[in-house]
């Protein structure tokens, strides 16, 4: 060994310099026996603004808590940025909680949005396997994924303080927040209430895309 590895080593072994690297030991596979909790994000990205807010649930990924991360943005944020807009308009990708075939997303959409703010809801979902091309994507959920990168996300505290520390050169801001409350699965919508909802399929891509109007 010459004296510069000797020299490039011997920083390696010094505590005290910043060559030196301490590992984090974690579990090679992930067992709900060994978690504390789980943690379900659902993120609202505006796009206009620049601005995204996570919320981080703490039971089950339902239309229930999809649709209240969604009202609770729109209320805290959106509302005081947008004043007395009646619009708005949520693109959205094509599974898990806010599925273009769920009717609690839709229904809950009518009632917790549209009812109770006067907004009326155009929803455009990107098809399977094109969610990538949805801004909340290569916006907001990668730059939160460069943020936490090789750190073990070991307590609620630590997921919301990174999604709280993402940044990016174009100015993104990021909110996150906690959700503890329960939401369970396998909420049933009728087909009466179906048949009641004032919903419009677009005539281009009805399978994909519609609106929701106040009763």
């Amino acid at each position: 060994m010459d004296t510069k590895n000797k020299e490039l080593a011997g920083q390696f072994k010094n505590p005290g310099t910043s060559w030196r690297r301490q590992p984090i030991h974690v579990n090679d596979h992930d067992f709900r026996s060994d978690a504390y909790g789980i943690a379900v994000p659902y993120g609202v990205y505006d796009l206009l603004a620049n601005r995204g807010t996570v919320f981080v649930g703490t039971s089950h990924d339902t239309p229930e808590f999809a649709v209240d991360s969604i009202a609770t943005w729109w209320r805290h944020e959106g509302q005081r940025r947008y004043g007395r807009v009646r619009q708005l308009a949520i693109l959205a990708d094509a599974g898990g909680s806010n599925a273009p075939t769920c009717r609690a997303w839709k229904c809950l959409l009518q009632r917790q949005l549209c009812e109770r703010h006067g907004l009326v809801i155009t929803v455009a979902h990107y098809p399977s396997g094109a969610s990538k091309w949805n801004p909340i994507e290569h916006r907001l959920f990668s730059q939160i994924s460069r943020n936490w990168a090789g750190h073990p996300l070991d307590s609620y505290d630590t997921i919301l303080n990174y999604l709280r520390t993402t940044r990016t050169t174009t100015g993104l801001h990021l909110r996150a927040h906690l959700v503890r409350q329960h939401y369970p699965k396998g909420t049933t919508i009728p087909d009466t209430a179906m048949r009641d909802l004032p919903i419009n399929n677009d005539p281009l891509l009805p399978r994909w895309n519609y609106v929701i109007r106040p009763t």
